[in-house]
């Protein structure tokens, strides 16, 4: 049986706590063929350092998900310069002398280029290097299910025409549970308060199914069709444009059901404190992606109900963005 590789891009800024505990459950996967590529995007704590030792065994990994393992460390880490990484300069054959789960690269940015711009060099590393047949982006702040590749890899086989799958997510911690689903598939909105949004089905739902859009929390694309993400936005809306494009190429996007990932929300969002840079990728998403005439309502609709969660959270900055952006319309 053929088993496609997959590179596993993880990236990771200021979080190295929630990095080891993505990289213990990713170590645990059944899939045969895999890498796992870090992409530190100039973190300016002890989080290269810490991942490192981590991987040396030195730091040990606790998780309601699973029991630490101990058999599997060390793990070669493979270090690489975001200038190597851009020329695609590395040690292959080296690197493929280590199992699977004996290996790691990490990518060490020199600066905070946002979740598309620092998830593109490693993206592009992978392919110039490592020639996988799929690409996953899975964010740090995550646990998998250790067959949640192999349901991935399965449907995305299935047919050609897939371009992009994702798992179901459920919420790492939802006031003490772990069965609540976060994201299960994505939809497009033409006339909405937002112009996305996520489905939340019930457990019900268990087959494979056709979705507008895969959260960029676990995202896996088929090289075949999708070799970068857009690095105008810094945090957001990238991964809902990735599944226009491949409507608009034909291709399909699927939720998988049956791969199951746990997602601690808002952990990401929080560090990035939803800054006047993501609320502008957003307008400028719009303006991209959709009609005039629903770019002025999104303009007009977000100056209207967005301020009051600003206002409560003494935000000023981002309620006088909106506002000059409300007089630019007129």
């Amino acid at each position: 049986m053929v088993f496609p590789r997959v590179s596993i891009i993880i990236l990771n800024w200021n979080g190295w706590r929630d990095t080891i505990e993505c990289l213990e459950s990713v170590y645990r996967i059944t899939y045969p063929n895999y890498d796992v590529v870090v992409v530190d995007n100039g973190s300016q704590d002890d989080s290269v350092q810490k991942i490192k030792e981590y991987a040396e065994g030195k730091v040990r990994v606790n998780s309601k998900f699973f029991e630490y393992n101990t058999e599997n460390k060390p793990i070669k880490v493979f270090e690489v310069s975001e200038d190597d990484a851009r020329e695609g300069r590395f040690n292959r054959p080296l690197y493929e002398k280590y199992d699977v789960d004996r290996r790691m690269i990490l990518i060490k940015n020199k600066d905070n280029y946002g979740f598309a711009g620092g998830n593109n060099i490693g993206i592009k590393f992978a392919l110039s290097v490592l020639n996988p047949e799929y690409i996953l982006l899975l964010n740090n702040d995550t646990v998998v299910d250790p067959k949640f590749l192999d349901e991935l890899v399965k449907v995305a086989e299935s047919d050609e025409k897939i371009g992009i799958v994702g798992p179901k997510i459920y919420y790492y911690d939802y006031k003490g549970r772990s069965d609540v689903i976060w994201f299960d598939g994505g939809r497009i909105h033409w006339w909405w308060l937002w112009a996305y949004s996520s489905s939340k089905d019930s457990e019900r739902d268990t087959h494979p199914r056709n979705v507008e859009w895969i959260t960029g929390a676990a995202l896996m694309m088929n090289t075949k069709y999708f070799k970068t993400l857009n690095s105008k936005y810094f945090f957001g809306n990238e991964d809902v444009e990735l599944g226009i494009k491949a409507n608009r190429k034909g291709l399909r996007v699927i939720c998988v059901p049956s791969s199951k990932v746990w997602h601690k929300v808002g952990v990401s969002r929080k560090k990035a404190k939803v800054n006047i840079r993501a609320l502008e990728g957003y307008f400028n998403f719009v303006r991209v992606n959709f009609s005039s005439l629903t770019y002025a309502y999104q303009v007009v609709i977000n100056t209207l109900l967005i301020p009051v969660r600003f206002i409560l959270n003494r935000d000023l900055n981002m309620l006088y963005y909106l506002l000059q952006k409300f007089k630019q319309r007129q």
